[in-house]
C-alpha cells in the first residue's frame, strides 16, 4: 500500500494522508529499528504494570506480553521487517501486535506516549551499550597490561614537543594509556547511573490521568528510579550528550596512541614492527606495510566529535518539552556506539597480536642523543652545585659536544673535569640510559621499581573492575 493512502495511527484528525515524500522524510524506521528489542522489553513492562494496576485486565496484559515476545522472535528470525509505511519502530510493533492478538493490542498504549516510550527505549539501549563498551575498555586495558609486563626494563625515548626529552620505560609509557582507559571506564560508569532513570509514565509531557505505578515499571526494567518531573522525563538528553562526551574522550585516547604507533612504525623511528594481521600493503609499492588500524581510528575520531557537536547544537534551542528535532539524536548515538566499539576491538587486536616492539632499535635510540643531559645537571646538583648553575653548565657542554660531533658518553674524564671539578668517574654510570631511567624512582615516575609497583597496582585495579563489571 502506498504512503498516500496508508492510514496512520494519528490520522483521523486529518482529512488527507501525508505526501509520500513527506512520509519518507518523517519516518525514522530506517534507523530506530535498532531499538526494537528495547521497545519490546519496555512495552512488556508497561503492559505488566497496566495489568498490575487493574487499568487493563490481567489476562489482557498476559496476552500483550506474549504477543510482544512473539514479535521479538519474528524479528530475530528475520520475519518482521517493517518498512517506511510504519513510520517508526513503536507504531510498527503496535500494529503487528494488534494483528496477532486483536483489540487487546490496542490497549498497550494506554497511559503512554511515544515521547516517554522513545525516551525509555533509548535509555535501555544506551545502558546496555555502555556495559559493552566498559567491558571492551577492560579488554583493551588487559592487552596493554600484558605488553607492559613484557617491557618493564625496555627503554624508549620520551618526548616533549615531539623532541627527544628523557628516556623512559616502555612499560611506563603503556601504563599512561592504562590510566586513561581507567578514567574512561569510571566515567562511563558515572554516566550509566545518570542514564538509568525511567521516563516511562511521563506521558507526552504532563503525566497521565490513569492510576499508573511508575516505580513498579522502573523496577521491572532495572532502572534506579523514575524521573521526578514529566517535562524533564520526555525532553532530557543530558545522558546522551554526556555519553558522546565520554565517547569523544575515549577516541581522543585511542587517537593519541594511534598517532604514536603510526610514528613508531615508520622507517624514521623504527620502534615497532607491524604484523600482517593488522596491516595492508600498497597497490603499487610492494615494499610498503601500512598502519591501517591506527590510521582508521585516528580518522574516525573526528566522526565521533561531529556527533557530539551536532547533539549540542540540536539541544541548545529546544523549548520544553518534546520536539521532533529529538529524532535526530538516534543516529548520532547509534553511529557513535558502533564506531567506539569497532575502534576498541581493532586496537585490542592490534596490541594483542598485531605489533611487536624492536627492542634493539629502542635501546640504540636512547643512546644516540642528549636526553641524559638533565641527569648531568642532577649529578652536579647532588654534589652541591646549585641546579640553575649546573643547568647552564650542561647547556654549554651539549653545545660543545654538538660542535665536536660527540655525545656526552664520548667525553673523557679529563674533559668532564675540565668543565667542572665535581665530575668523577661515576658520571658515566649516572648517564647510562638504564640508570637514567632507574634513577627516576619518585612516585609515579619511570624508575623500574616504581613501574613494577604501578604495574601491580594497575593489575589489581583491573581485576577489581572486572569483578565489578561481572557483578
Amino acid at each position: 500500500m502506498s504512503n498516500s493512502s496508508q492510514t496512520q495511527t494519528w490520522s483521523q484528525r486529518f482529512e488527507s494522508a501525508l505526501h509520500p515524500a513527506i512520509a519518507r522524510f518523517n519516518a525514522s524506521i530506517g534507523f530506530d529499528i535498532e531499538l526494537i528489542e528495547y521497545d519490546l522489553t519496555g512495552s512488556q513492562a508497561h503492559a505488566r504494570m497496566l495489568g498490575h494496576q487493574g487499568i487493563i485486565a490481567p489476562e489482557e496484559a498476559e496476552q500483550i506480553v506474549a504477543g510482544l515476545e512473539q514479535i521479538r522472535q519474528e524479528y530475530r528470525a528475520g520475519q518482521f521487517n517493517p518498512g517506511v509505511e510504519a513510520e517508526d519502530v513503536h507504531f510498527a510493533v503496535e500494529r503487528r501486535l494488534t494483528e496477532l492478538i486483536g483489540d487487546a493490542g490496542k490497549k498497550l498504549h494506554t497511559a503512554r506516549s511515544r515521547n516517554d516510550q522513545v525516551g525509555t527505549d533509548t535509555r535501555l539501549y544506551l545502558r546496555n551499550q555502555i556495559d559493552q563498551i566498559r567491558q571492551q575498555l577492560l579488554d583493551f586495558q588487559g592487552a596493554l597490561l600484558t605488553l607492559a609486563e613484557t617491557y618493564v626494563e625496555t627503554p624508549i625515548p620520551g618526548y616533549t614537543h615531539l623532541q627527544r626529552a628523557q628516556p623512559v620505560s616502555l612499560a611506563h609509557h603503556l601504563l599512561a594509556y592504562v590510566e586513561m582507559t581507567a578514567r574512561d571506564w569510571e566515567r562511563l560508569g558515572e554516566i550509566r547511573r545518570r542514564t538509568n532513570l525511567c521516563p516511562l509514565g511521563s506521558g507526552a509531557l504532563a503525566g497521565t490521568t490513569f492510576p499508573i505505578d511508575r516505580h513498579y515499571t522502573a523496577q521491572l526494567l532495572g532502572f534506579d528510579r523514575p524521573y521526578a518531573n514529566s517535562l524533564d522525563g520526555v525532553s532530557d538528553r543530558d545522558f546522551a550528550v554526556e555519553f558522546l562526551c565520554a565517547a569523544s574522550l575515549i577516541m581522543v585516547h585511542l587517537s593519541r596512541l594511534s598517532e604514536e604507533v603510526i610514528l613508531w612504525c615508520s622507517e624514521e623511528f623504527g620502534f615497532v614492527k607491524l604484523g600482517d594481521t593488522c596491516s595492508t600493503g600498497s597497490s603499487i609499492m610492494p615494499q610498503k606495510k601500512n598502519p591501517d588500524v591506527p590510521e582508521l581510528v585516528r580518522g574516525k575520531t573526528g566522526r565521533v566529535f561531529g556527533h557530539l557537536q551536532a547533539l549540542l547544537v540540536l539541544m541548545k534551542g529546544l523549548p520544553l518539552a518534546y520536539n521532533k528535532d529529538l529524532q535526530e539524536d538516534k543516529e548520532a548515538l547509534f553511529d557513535t556506539v558502533k564506531t567506539v566499539q569497532g575502534c576498541l576491538e581493532a586496537m585490542t587486536i592490534l596490541f594483542s597480536e598485531g605489533l611487536s616492539f624492536r627492542t634493539a632499535r629502542l635501546e640504540a635510540a636512547v643512546s644516540e642523543d642528549f636526553s641524559n643531559a638533565t641527569d648531568v645537571a642532577d649529578y652536579l646538583a647532588a654534589k652541591g652545585v646549585p641546579f640553575r648553575e649546573a643547568y647552564n653548565l650542561v647547556g654549554k657542554v651539549v653545545r660543545t659536544c654538538l660542535e665536536a660531533g660527540k655525545l656526552l658518553k664520548d667525553l673523557t674524564l679529563e674533559e668532564w673535569q675540565a668543565l667542572h671539578p665535581a665530575f668523577e668517574a661515576d658520571i658515566y654510570g649516572a648517564i647510562a640510559p638504564q640508570q637514567v631511567i632507574a634513577a627516576r624512582n619518585s612516585f609515579g615516575g619511570t624508575g623500574f621499581a616504581q613501574v613494577r609497583e604501578a604495574l601491580a597496582a594497575a593489575r589489581d585495579r583491573h581485576q577489581t573492575a572486572i569483578a565489578a563489571q561481572q557483578g
